[in-house]
């Protein structure tokens, strides 16, 4: 492996952590939400012991925001941030030449040579100029963090810049429930896609993924399908706060 393709492995990796983490907070968070307004059976539980999930919920929504935060982070002492990821893509498009993507595949298959000279005459082989249509992609998901959801960490989150109830609840008046779960959907897109490019020689293009929670809920993806890392937090959520239902019965 070469370094700048172990660079580029060690960032997306990084990456993917950190947008599966933002993922399951959330998602978590707005999973309880959705089941207890609802379910009154599961209100009743969770409010014989209220100060308690009260607790869960707010640590779930600071932990989902600021997570958001370190991904989208541009200062320079950030350590792992996507603008890093991008960057370490475009410092040597040789890592996603066919060449590479050879390698790789015949380190992960032992009967590479029996396909892999077809294989290789569909692989894409990315430009400069598909990197910088990522990066125009992820500027729009920054602009709206920084509007939104940047002001709402620092002010009641991260930091505590703002005290008053009123501007509190100002702050989250900006944000909207279906936006945000569509941005932190974007980055599980942006790192399968990033994956895919990587290990299997696809074009780098955002693949649709279900984000509404009440749809996951009303409609759940097949078992012979890929459950995506949001649609797995808000079914075992969802299973996690029936049961405590069950057990009370």
């Amino acid at each position: 492996m070469t370094d700048p393709e172990a660079e580029f492995i060690r960032e997306l990796e990084a990456f993917g952590a950190e947008a599966q983490a933002a993922t399951r907070f959330s998602y978590a968070w707005r999973t309880v939400r959705a089941v207890i307004s609802d379910d009154e059976n599961v209100l009743d539980i969770l409010n014989e012991t209220s100060s308690f999930w009260r607790t869960v919920l707010r640590a779930l929504l600071t932990a989902s925001l600021v997570t958001l935060g370190r991904i989208f982070d541009q200062d320079k002492k950030s350590k792992h941030n996507i603008d890093r990821l991008l960057r370490t893509a475009q410092a040597d498009l040789g890592v996603f030449s066919k060449e590479a993507l050879t390698r790789r595949k015949c380190q992960r298959s032992p009967d590479a040579d029996e396909w892999l000279v077809d294989y290789l005459q569909r692989a894409y082989v990315p430009t400069a100029k598909d990197f910088r249509r990522l990066r125009r992609y992820v500027a729009h998901r920054r602009q709206i963090d920084e509007n939104k959801y940047r002001p709402l960490r620092n002010g009641v989150f991260a930091h505590k810049g703002v005290s008053e109830q009123a501007e509190i609840d100002a702050l989250f008046a900006r944000t909207k429930k279906r936006e945000l779960q569509q941005l932190i959907v974007f980055l599980n897109r942006r790192h399968g896609a990033l994956e895919d490019l990587l290990y299997n020689g696809r074009k780098p293009s955002l693949r649709p993924a279900r984000y509404a929670v009440h749809r996951m809920r009303e409609h759940p993806s097949s078992l012979h399908n890929h459950h995506t890392v949001q649609e797995e937090i808000v079914h075992e959520t969802e299973r996690f706060l029936r049961s405590l239902v069950r057990e009370a019965h």
